[in-house]
């Protein structure tokens, strides 16, 4: 179970910390205000402006699923599959 573990916490702080890359360059709008959950700039965006966005997005989505699918269901399935298999003998 260590290393689901390893593998989920892996994934949260990596992808965490390319959100909050992204999220600090375009969803602060001053240090005063809102920090990393700001308004999302929505006039003069280039092409790479809305790649980032998307990514800065499919980052936060991917460190939270990829991180409570290790923790929460692949030790859920593990321990269904043991218990399935004590019942079947």
């Amino acid at each position: 179970m260590a290393d689901e573990f390893i593998k989920g916490l892996g994934i949260f702080v990596t992808a965490g910390l390319g959100w909050m890359a992204v999220a600090g360059w375009y969803r602060t709008p001053s240090f005063e205000g809102a920090q990393l959950t700001g308004p999302v700039p929505t006039e003069g965006l280039s092409v790479y402006d809305q790649i980032a966005l998307f990514l800065g997005e499919a980052m936060f989505w991917f460190a939270i699923i990829g991180a409570l699918t290790f923790w929460i269901l692949v030790p859920l399935f593990d321990e269904a599959r043991e218990v399935w298999a004590e019942r079947s003998e």
